[in-house]
């Protein structure tokens, strides 16, 4: 079911409708280096092969998996054995996942890329800022391929089943618009995946008679058996994925936050893993303005390791939940100025009023003279500078107007406004 121009192309129309930059580089035959990067089953390789038969270059598929630089010395020879025939002749390189080629042997790439001996156009899933070198990235164009939308999947599904000679239309399966979207959904916007669906369907159905109600979803769903979720706990989804659910709370969204908290349990990522970030998103962006986060989210990581999963699922939900809809702060990055502070003056002398005088010849030295505790004064506060004196009127926590925070801002300003006008008794 590979397309044999890029009209019978499905999906990507932001690079290869009309007028998009890369359908007029191949419609003009200006055949370039570049980078495919997309996730699987997305049209890479397919791409890449329509690339080198609209532009009468010879294709050369190359695995980073199964090829080594051997292999590519062998390619470059016979490239260079056909410019010798034909001076006109060119060779596309097709370098699937090529991010998975260390640094020496990305650079392997680069004279001929630069001698034009090769049109190289590399395949990745991951992101190529990371995994490509950026010698050889400065060289290519970067084309974002995208995930197959529903109605992408729906009418590829329906080729498949139309077409006798590629596809599977000589069983004469009709299927419902239902039963259509459920493969979509299946294939999770995978074009392999799409196809890989329609002729398990094929398969299951072989024996049907002809001229029957069209298939229903439920049909297709039972022929499927069990979805398997596109996350990669190694990859580039991996990370999409936990950023999107951290986005979601802190945008104060729980129907989203539990959507992304699915996608992650039901792919079979590790619920410790979720629990630490709900753990550390309770402290970073709920922080002070509801103390009772922290205690939510570390009973949630308590329960996890404790019930494991399939149970596991309800404590996520509820921290998931709880801290979706708490008020929140990120005053608790105060820690930030602070150790700025640290870094610029150093390691500051502690006043020696607040040093401890352990011994006699501590007190002797003026330890602890001078310290007034607060429990001796009214309020249990006393006006009393505590940072070195390089630091003395600095200010590093700004507590937020929300929740429980809103009420120390109130408590901070008493204690502030009472200090200052202490320190003022005391100069006259």
């Amino acid at each position: 079911m590979r397309p044999r121009s890029l009209d019978q192309v499905v999906g990507q129309k932001h690079l290869l409708g009309e007028g998009q930059a890369l359908r007029r580089l191949i419609t003009s035959d200006q055949l370039i280096s570049m980078i495919l990067w997309g996730p699987p089953g997305c049209g890479k390789t397919t791409l890449a092969r329509l690339l080198a038969e609209l532009s009468d270059a010879h294709f050369e598929p190359f695995s980073a998996v199964l090829g080594g630089v051997k292999e590519l010395r062998e390619i470059i020879a016979r490239s260079e054995q056909r410019k010798r025939t034909d001076p006109s002749a060119r060779t596309l390189l097709f370098v699937d996942e090529i991010h998975r080629f260390n640094k020496a042997q990305q650079d392997a790439f680069l004279p001929h890329v630069e001698a034009g001996l090769i049109t190289l156009v590399g395949a990745t899933t991951e992101n190529p800022s990371f995994q490509v070198i950026s010698a050889l990235l400065s060289r290519c164009a970067v084309h974002v391929l995208r995930p197959l939308e529903t109605i992408e999947l729906t009418e590829l599904a329906r080729r498949a089943l139309a077409d006798q000679e590629r596809g599977v239309g000589s069983l004469g399966l009709e299927l419902s618009q239902s039963a259509l979207e459920r493969i979509a959904g299946h294939a999770a916007g995978d074009a392999r995946r799409c196809l890989g669906a329609v002729e398990r369907i094929a398969l299951h159905f072989r024996e049907r008679p002809m001229g029957l109600e069209p298939l229903s979803a439920e049909e297709i769903a039972e022929a499927l058996g069990a979805d398997n979720i596109l996350y990669d706990r190694s990859g580039e989804e991996h990370f999409n994925v936990i950023s999107a659910f951290i986005k979601s709370m802190r945008g104060s969204d729980p129907d989203a936050a539990l959507y992304y908290l699915a996608r992650m349990i039901e792919a079979g990522e590790d619920p410790l893993f979720v629990a630490r970030r709900l753990v550390i998103f309770a402290s970073e962006d709920v922080g002070l303005a509801d103390p009772r986060a922290l205690q939510i989210a570390i009973s949630a990581k308590d329960a996890v390791h404790f019930l494991g999963l399939p149970e596991a699922r309800y404590p996520l939900s509820q921290a998931t939940i709880y801290l979706a809809t708490a008020p929140k702060s990120s005053s608790t990055k105060s820690y930030f100025a602070a150790a700025a502070a640290v870094r610029k003056h150093g390691a500051l002398p502690v006043p020696k009023k607040l040093r401890n005088a352990a011994t006699s010849l501590m007190k002797q030295l003026g330890y602890g003279e001078g310290y007034a505790n607060p429990h001796a004064y009214e309020g249990d506060y006393v006006a009393e500078d505590y940072l070195p004196e390089a630091l003395l009127n600095s200010s590093f926590y700004t507590p937020s107007e929300e929740g429980y925070e809103k009420m120390l801002q109130e408590r901070l300003r008493i204690w502030r406004e009472r200090k200052t006008r202490d320190h003022r008794k005391k100069k006259r």
